[in-house]
């Protein structure tokens, strides 16, 4: 009965710990594809502005989705600024 008991709980743990996984990979899958999408707004009224964009990605080095997540925020933070720029110019 003890080996069942032990067994049992042991699957219940891996069962909540392979969850817990999936849903932080869920989320970061989540986050990359809304940034992705900002990003692609973002270069799309770049361009109708006028600028040159560069919106690649270079996802080199970064294997974690931690790490991809940064990699595409990063990017949206430099096509932000250049948007921001570009808007204060034309303001003037």
């Amino acid at each position: 009965m003890k080996n069942l008991t032990k067994a049992a709980l042991t699957l219940l743990t891996a069962t909540a710990m392979t969850s817990a996984f999936a849903a932080s990979d869920d989320n970061y899958s989540d986050r990359i594809q809304s940034t992705k999408a900002g990003i692609e707004a973002l270069s799309n009224t770049l361009e109708n502005m006028g600028a040159t964009v560069d919106a690649s990605v270079d996802l080199n080095g970064a294997y974690t989705p931690s790490q991809k997540e940064a990699v595409y925020a990063e990017k949206y933070s430099d096509l932000q600024d250049q948007f921001d720029a570009l808007h204060a110019q034309s303001a003037e």
